[in-house]
């Protein structure tokens, strides 16, 4: 393993109150005693619930005038796990031409949200221009798809009722979410050229799914990663072959996030089983500043040159 960073996050903001979920393992619906959720409720640090990165710049997704621009779409692919035609969006970067191949990243939402959430608020194609502009990012796509697989997969009603939805994207996105990016665009197939990475739902399933397909991803990266997260046991039952495949593991929490214990579990797992990685803890709770901070320092670890 080249290097892996694991940083936790924290949840607060991103969901509706009604979707709050307590933090204990095996549990999985809104804990409401006293009449309150307890998704926000105050968080003990451990000594090592600390950043591994520096807060970044205020400025990460200001448009530039003075860079180079890549292009967001939306396109539609056929997914025969659902049954029906979804949509995805997919950001180019500036040059993207069909005579080189690019690396890809998988970028998840959470539960709440939908193909269009980290547009919303992180604006990807914008941190990207920049940061490929400025050399600190390899040129490469961003496809950021719909990970509720069912035919109405709008975030509508108790979005908790389509939980198990999620867990059936892993199908789509190995069997029809992949392939359509893989016939449509100039990208590398090889699995060290794929990332998988989401915030809280999302981040839950990029640990489901990278941690057990590691002959597909070399990447992943878990974002205050929320209770559909698998246990670490079940996700790396071979700490050492998961050191030696896996290219980088960023799992991250913020401080203020009521759901600590799922990333900091995991956190303790590969620390016990001498898996190499980097826990990230901000000052945050579960909320788009967070993720959008993650966000940019994850990117600029992907498909780097191996260290020393």
């Amino acid at each position: 393993m080249k290097y892996v960073l694991t940083a936790l996050a924290l949840l607060a903001t991103a969901l509706p109150a009604a979707a709050q979920n307590d933090d204990r393992p095996g549990r999985r619906g809104p804990d409401r005693r006293g009449g309150e959720p307890r998704f926000g409720r105050p968080v003990e640090l451990a000594p090592d619930d600390v950043p591994a990165r520096p807060a970044p710049p205020a400025d990460i997704v200001a448009p530039r005038d003075d860079v180079p621009h890549g292009k967001l779409e939306t396109i539609e692919y056929e997914s025969k796990t659902v049954g029906t035609t979804r949509k995805m969006q997919v950001y180019t970067p500036p040059g993207y031409t069909p005579e080189k191949t690019y690396p890809v990243l998988y970028l998840l939402h959470g539960i709440g949200g939908d193909e269009t959430e980290w547009t919303r608020f992180a604006q990807p194609n914008v941190m990207l221009d920049n940061l490929i502009a400025d050399g600190k990012a390899v040129p490469m796509l961003v496809v950021m798809p719909n990970g509720r697989a069912q035919k109405n997969d709008r975030a509508e009603g108790d979005v908790f009722a389509s939980a198990p939805a999620f867990a059936v994207f892993e199908r789509d996105l190995l069997d029809d979410v992949i392939p359509a990016i893989e016939s449509r665009y100039s990208v590398k197939t090889d699995r060290e050229s794929r990332a998988l990475a989401g915030l809280s739902m999302g981040g839950g399933q990029s640990l489901n799914f990278g941690l057990t397909h590691l002959d597909t991803f070399a990447w992943v990266g878990g974002f205050s990663s929320a209770p559909n997260t698998k246990a670490p046991a079940e996700l790396v039952p071979n700490p050492a072959q998961t050191a030696e495949k896996l290219e980088l593991l960023w799992l991250s929490c913020g401080a203020k996030d009521g759901l600590m214990r799922i990333s900091r579990g995991m956190h303790q797992y590969l620390k016990e089983h001498d898996v190499p990685h980097v826990w990230h803890v901000d000052d945050h709770g579960h909320d788009a500043a967070h993720w959008r901070n993650t966000l940019y320092h994850f990117v600029q670890e992907l498909f780097q040159p191996a260290k020393d």
